[in-house]
């Protein structure tokens, strides 16, 4: 696999965590890794399905084997947050899976443009 460059994500203010098509952390933000830390230090180079039940890692495999993406809220610790996992691609071909955890207000405004 290329080496890629992550560091422009190492401080974003949202959690972002990237895994290959085996489901393997090959990055972590430090807000994700925040978020995680009851996993461990590092959690680079484990596997997401060591920390998902059978449901969540189920759905973990069909977006990387269906190409799909999946979107939801959630509320903890007081915070809503939008999670949005999507596949990210090397030439065209599905490689992982990105992970974008995202603080948004209570109530958030809607707009139909």
């Amino acid at each position: 696999m290329e080496k890629n460059n992550y560091n422009w994500a190492t401080e974003l203010p949202c959690g972002v965590t990237v895994c290959d098509k085996e489901g393997v952390i090959l990055f972590i933000n430090d807000k994700a890794a925040a978020t995680f830390a009851r996993f461990g230090d590092n959690l680079t180079g484990h596997s997401l399905f060591e920390f998902h039940g059978e449901r969540a890692a189920s759905m973990i495999k069909k977006m990387i084997a269906e190409d799909s993406s999946n979107s939801y809220t959630i509320e903890k610790e007081g915070l809503k947050k939008l999670i949005h996992q999507m596949p990210w691609y090397i030439k065209g071909e599905v490689a992982g899976l990105v992970e974008l955890s995202i603080v948004i207000p209570m109530e958030m405004q809607h707009f139909i443009r």
